[in-house]
């Protein structure tokens, strides 16, 4: 390989089948050596999902799961402490499973503007309608995620953190298309300043000395603002190669040349593709952007999302196609 290359490495987004978090990442730390990640298990209940995990990071607020979703409360509900202690039990296994290991460790979150169109607010509609409640949520979520990963640091100070934030909502919030509770109408478009501003908060809190953590956004819906989000000093997209038309190509070209990297979710869920069918499907667009070899070394290889909703023999076998298929994209990209 050049030497002005650097490997294309592959790891997963981060939900995984079943319970056991303890052979969760075990199969993680074994199958994506070079960046393995904190599992997250939804089977084992609404407080271990998106949503209900991601309450369990919020600083300083208290959260309840009713009967119309997850809502913010005076006091936390049984969902809530349920969701936290399991994610402190997580947070428990990780460590014994990252004994001896050093190196990049990923770390995921349910983005702010997914909680916030999700969530609601304790009079009812989403946090999404409220300038101080949306305000309120992001530095709860920064708060939070900082001290998650300082204390990790702390606990494993041989690795490199990357903080993933799971955005399914995204684009839905930039376009103006998240419902209302009443369904008959729709929250209106934010200004991007304000979408922006979220994550540029993050990505300045992670910065210190303490966390040391790079901000990646991972979402498999179409129409990601590319550029919003490299603006803010998102450090790479995770993306499904599937929702990309030409011009988000062309957007994420531009921020790749700007040392952007890209999270290709070239395995769509359930596919049965070779890891030379999905090397090929990184290596096509990326090629077609004409970048330079070594800015187009800027990859991950990926599943096109989570892969809790597959059994787990499929899910360790998706596990070893993109890993096969970064050292194919690797390979081609040096010659």
């Amino acid at each position: 390989m050049s030497e002005d290359l650097e490997p294309v490495y592959s790891t997963g987004i981060g939900s995984w089948p079943g319970t056991d978090i303890a052979e969760a990442l075990r199969i993680t730390f074994a199958e994506s050596p070079e960046l393995p990640y904190l599992s997250e298990l939804p089977d084992r209940g609404s407080f271990a999902q998106l949503v209900g995990r991601g309450t369990a990071f919020l600083a300083g607020l208290a959260v309840d799961l009713q009967p119309a979703g997850w809502r913010l409360t005076d006091g936390s509900g049984r969902d809530h402490r349920l969701a936290k202690a399991t994610v402190r039990s997580d947070l428990d296994a990780l460590e014994e499973a990252a004994q001896g290991y050093a190196g990049p460790l990923k770390f995921a979150f349910a983005g702010p503007w997914t909680l916030a169109a999700m969530m609601e607010r304790p009079r009812g509609d989403r946090v999404l309608a409220d300038s101080g409640a949306r305000r309120d949520l992001s530095q709860s979520l920064t708060e939070g995620i900082t001290q998650t990963i300082s204390e990790m640091r702390r606990r494993l100070p041989d690795i490199r953190p990357l903080v993933q934030l799971d955005e399914p909502a995204l684009p839905s919030v930039f376009q103006g298309a998240v419902p209302t509770a009443s369904g008959f109408s729709r929250h209106r478009a934010l200004q991007e300043n304000e979408l922006g501003e979220a994550y540029a908060q993050l990505a300045s809190a992670l910065g210190g000395d303490e966390t040391g953590a790079a901000l990646v956004v991972h979402c498999c819906a179409p129409g990601v603002p590319v550029t919003l989000l490299h603006n803010a000093g998102v450090r790479g997209l995770a993306l499904d190669l599937d929702q990309l038309t030409s011009n988000d190509w062309d957007r994420v070209g531009a921020a790749m040349e700007e040392g952007m990297w890209l999270g290709a979710g070239a395995l769509p869920t359930g596919s049965t593709l070779t890891p030379d069918e999905v090397s090929a499907r990184v290596l096509t667009p990326v090629r077609a952007l004409g970048l330079e070899p070594s800015v187009s070394a800027h990859l991950l290889v990926t599943p096109a999302c989570g892969l809790a909703g597959t059994n787990p023999s499929d899910a360790v076998r998706a596990l070893r196609t993109v890993r096969t298929a970064a050292e194919i994209v690797t390979d081609q990209l040096a010659q």
